[in-house]
């Protein structure tokens, strides 16, 4: 994943000098994404078959954890470590002797997740260190032949299970301890050496531990999609595993676009990955964690726009969750257990302005989620469609209304927020409901304008 700081930015820019990859290096993410695909060689741009039905229980969910966890946790100071720091290979490497997590520490994680109201997991397998969580006949830099002295993939596999999560895999392509992992651009027998290893770890990932859901591909550097063989690296994976999903991050559109620590809406299906505090591995020293309603709206703002929210915790060593994180997670897990049906399987939204609030949708049913509470009513302007009740999502109770013109005002509420840290106001409508309002007007010359000059320009 994505360290922020310009010195890993400037870092891969300097390793990927001539593939247009500087971008995509950057994890792939937000608009950098798109600047990048322009520039890598064309390839597939449609997501690889049978998509809708394979995709259709992820379109659902809404809500999964990122686990990011490797030797780095050792060091406490995020997962790029290695390379911002520039600790050699060999003395990095004795990391793995030191590894020694706790027993069995997944299954905390998914009784997190499941706690928090989350339907999936992704794990990193192998972060651009090159240390692999799982058992691999291909390396011995491996959770098996090291200090752990057993498989952590499969620990993982099992807790998700148990819990009846989805189980995703992380897997970075990028890999600074192998040694071809950099000559691999500019060698033809590194490639072929390199390229042989990755496809060959995939393999074993999607043989050895039964069904997979997701495979969440990392950092395609320094190859194009040529060099990687994507095509034939993702016909491998769907043979192999004829349900799963993969993403768009080995230079071909995959089944779903990945923006990072940004909300994006992106056309076809998308998935916003951030983080709990400012890193993705654990950072003893970063203390700028989220709050629980900033997490809710994000979720909240995710669902409006017709995506997922894919929430990171970054293990300690041990695999410990911090205190912090499991506080935040319990408090958005208090949340959906009484307001989950606004977020599973909900719907892109024709609803988006408000000062006081967020929308989703599920059919003609428009979620309000109100995250600053007005007092006794709420106004929502530009509402065309005729709404027919409301309630009070968490207690059912009823709540009056009006609708005058295109204003729609929720009244007869408590002076104080009845739920925390968002509460939401369920409104059935006669047919979908729609937003003109002021806002949406705006935009839409501000797009009109953009379009043609755009059009002027070419």
């Amino acid at each position: 994943m994505k360290n922020n700081g310009t010195s890993r930015r400037n870092y891969l820019k300097a390793i990927t000098a001539g593939v247009s990859v500087a971008a995509a290096a950057g994890a792939g993410c937000g608009r950098s994404q798109d600047t990048a695909a322009e520039a890598a060689p064309k390839t597939s741009t449609q997501p690889p078959p049978d998509h809708d039905r394979r995709i259709q229980w992820w379109r659902e969910a809404k809500f999964g954890m990122f686990i990011h966890w490797g030797l780095y946790s050792q060091l406490a100071r995020q997962e790029w470590v290695m390379s911002l720091e520039d600790i050699p290979v060999t003395e990095y490497e004795k990391l793995a002797k030191t590894f020694r997590p706790k027993p069995n520490p997944a299954r905390d994680w998914a009784r997190l997740a499941k706690q928090t109201g989350m339907k999936y997991m992704v794990l990193t397998t192998k972060h651009h260190e090159g240390f692999c969580n799982f058992d691999s006949k291909l390396t011995d830099y491996c959770a098996t032949k090291q200090g752990p002295r057993r498989d952590l993939v499969k620990e993982y596999v099992e807790a998700a299970r148990a819990e009846g999560l989805r189980v995703g895999f992380y897997y970075s392509l990028m890999d600074w301890h192998h040694p071809d992992g950099m000559k691999a651009k500019d060698d033809s027998e590194a490639r072929k050496r390199f390229v042989a290893y990755i496809h060959g770890q995939i393999r074993e990932l999607m043989t050895n531990y039964g069904k997979i859901d997701i495979l969440w591909y990392d950092v395609a550097v320094p190859l194009d999609a040529a060099g990687w063989e994507s095509e034939k690296m993702n016909q491998m994976v769907l043979q192999l595993q004829p349900d799963i999903i993969v993403n768009n991050r080995n230079w071909l559109a995959g089944d779903f676009s990945t923006p990072e620590q940004t909300i994006e809406a992106a056309k076809g299906d998308w998935e916003s990955c951030m983080t709990l505090n400012d890193s993705w591995g654990f950072t003893a020293a970063d203390n700028n964690w989220k709050s629980p309603q900033r997490i809710v709206r994000n979720l909240v703002q995710c669902g409006q726009d017709g995506g997922n929210y894919l929430l990171n915790i970054g293990p300690m060593a041990d695999g410990s969750i911090p205190d912090q994180s499991t506080r935040i997670m319990g408090a958005v897990g208090t949340w959906m257990q009484k307001n989950s049906s606004a977020v599973y399987g909900t719907q892109k939204s024709r609803v988006n302005f408000s000062n006081v609030a967020g929308f989703t949708r599920k059919g003609n049913t428009l979620y309000t989620h109100v995250h600053f509470w007005p007092g006794s009513k709420v106004t929502i302007g530009g509402i065309e469609t005729k709404p027919k009740a409301a309630k009070l999502l968490a207690s059912g109770k009823d709540v009056p209304f009006t609708h005058s013109g295109t204003q729609l005002t929720f009244t007869d509420l408590p002076a104080q927020a009845p739920d925390d840290p968002v509460t939401v106001i369920a409104a059935e409508f006669e047919t979908e409901p729609i937003q003109r309002s002021l806002a949406v007007r705006v935009i839409d010359i501000i797009n009109e304008i953009e379009r043609k000059r755009n059009s002027s320009a070419t």
